[in-house]
């Protein structure tokens, strides 16, 4: 069931998510302005990030779970929060490890595909001159 608490719990998730991302993301940047090849960028980016990622992720989830099996009425209001949150911290996590590293190569790949095709059509263009 969702909930207006369930919904906050989505809304904190999303502000973990993202800034899981931008970790890898800003260390992924910083590889390839200093050179590296996008396929060593993703590796070293993913392995350098890991540890991060891992510990905000599984701390969050450890920290919560209590709440999660608490039967008193009190808790009852912080279940589902907890419950959108930490569940889906962990399925977060491995979007943020397997997902965005395979998206990093495939809008590289596509970047390069549309510069490729920008060089093809100014050429004809000049070639038709």
């Amino acid at each position: 069931m969702l909930s207006i608490l369930s919904l906050n719990g989505i809304l904190a998730l999303s502000g973990v998510v993202v800034n899981d991302s931008l970790l890898l993301v800003s260390r992924y940047n910083a590889l390839r302005k200093a050179g590296q090849r996008v396929h060593d960028a993703v590796i070293e980016s993913c392995t350098s990030r890991l540890r991060a990622v891992l510990l905000t992720s599984i701390t969050t989830f450890v920290g919560l779970y209590p709440i999660l099996g608490e039967t008193s009425m009190q808790a009852q209001f912080l279940i589902p929060a907890a419950a959108s949150l930490g569940y889906g911290i962990l399925f977060a996590t491995a979007i943020t490890l397997l997902l965005i590293p395979a998206l990093l190569v495939i809008y590289d790949d596509v970047a390069q595909w549309v510069k490729q095709m920008k060089d093809a059509v100014s050429v004809k263009k000049v070639a038709e001159q």
